[in-house]
């Protein structure tokens, strides 16, 4: 008996991972195809950041059509039930009002589901996990499909180099059902926080309120991601530990406990930094940053579902998720992992066979240069 086992309630009510699965768009970005006028070589680029290439969504290829992807993905996992409700966490919503949880939730034939979207930048997957569990601890809800999904390539400056180099698109969807805590795929326990002094640390000044309400303080170039690196580096690494250690202490597990942990795919260096200060080896780290780069709220759901489909995850497996982003918001979760039904790749096309659900899109992904 480990020391979780001796502090965990039986039978209570709990939230239960069921289904998960990861989409990123086909058009595959190699360092050496990153803009000539960046003046970045491969090297220099996994140096700096641990990636080797990302994927970017083509023209007219919006945010609602990759949530589409995962989540249809991720409710076939878990065999096609029926949720009741259906939550988007995304900084790039294809349209400012109205959320897109509402119209994935019609496209996938889920008539009258409660739908919403959560806004908490690269912690967003953590904050909707908090919700969705919430949502079921209170009854409101008996299963949550909850989709991460971006598409950070279109916020990008293209005289930014340092964000161009880092940001992708994708998305990871997981799905969520009442169970008895402490049963295999049980979520066990949160932390979550805000600092809203670092504000301006992680934004994008333009496109909102703000400009409609000033419109001559701000420029065409206000509507594109801006970063101050070197301080989101020292939060993040401070936050995600901090807040890491918490949530052990709170699931009564020590860094010993831990059998995988998974970061916020934000940087080859953070991760590594973050990892140390945790004492959690190499060998006990989830992390496919060199394949896909940061994707920002659906870092998370990608990186399991490609340790899954790679069969990293194995079930009863403990593990520690943490996360960190513009708010500035973090947030970490521990959970026992399920035994799920063969998770597909998230990097090859889609598959034939998959389960076309009712009105959706029949837009052509493009194809990889």
């Amino acid at each position: 008996m480990t020391s979780a086992d001796a502090h965990r309630p039986a039978g209570r009510s709990g939230a239960v991972l069921e289904g998960l699965a990861g989409w990123v768009p086909p058009r595959r970005i190699t360092n050496d195809d990153l803009p000539a006028a960046w003046d970045v070589d491969d090297t220099w680029v996994r140096r700096r950041t641990g990636i080797t290439a990302r994927h970017w969504a083509g023209p007219g290829v919006r945010t609602g059509e990759l949530a589409l992807e995962a989540a249809v993905r991720a409710l076939a996992v878990a065999g096609d039930p029926v949720p009741d409700t259906v939550l988007v966490a995304t900084s790039t919503p294809d349209v400012p009002m109205p959320a897109m949880a509402p119209l994935l939730s019609t496209r996938l034939g889920l008539d009258r589901a409660a739908a919403w979207d959560i806004s908490a930048a690269c912690s967003g997957f953590g904050y909707g996990l908090a919700t969705a569990v919430g949502v079921i601890a209170s009854g409101a809800a008996e299963r949550v499909l909850l989709v991460a999904a971006e598409v950070y390539s279109t916020l990008v400056d293209p005289a930014d180099r340092g964000a161009g180099i880092v940001f992708a698109d994708g998305a990871g969807a997981v799905v969520l059902r009442r169970g008895t805590h402490g049963e295999p795929g049980s979520v066990l326990a949160f932390d979550l926080g805000s600092d809203g002094s670092g504000h301006e640390l992680i934004r994008i000044p333009g496109g909102g309120a703000a400009e409609r309400a000033d419109p001559a303080a701000h420029t065409p170039a206000d509507r594109h991601f801006r970063m101050r690196g070197r301080e989101v580096f020292r939060h993040a690494v401070t936050r995600m530990t901090e807040s890491s250690r918490a949530v052990l202490d709170r699931t009564a597990w020590t860094t010993d406990d831990v059998d995988r942990f998974v970061a916020h795919q934000a940087n080859a260096r953070i991760l590594k930094e973050v990892a140390e200060r945790l004492q959690l080896p190499a060998q006990r780290q989830v992390s496919n940053i060199e394949h896909v780069g940061n994707t920002g709220a659906a870092s998370i759901p990608l990186a399991l579902a490609d340790a899954a489909s790679r069969g990293l995850l194995t079930p009863g497996q403990r593990v520690l998720l943490t996360s960190f982003g513009a708010g500035l918001t973090w947030a970490s979760a521990t959970l026992l992992w399920p035994e799920l039904s063969a998770v597909p790749p998230v990097r090859t096309p889609p598959q034939a066979s998959l389960r076309t659900p009712p009105q959706a899109s029949s837009h052509t992904p493009p194809q990889a240069s």
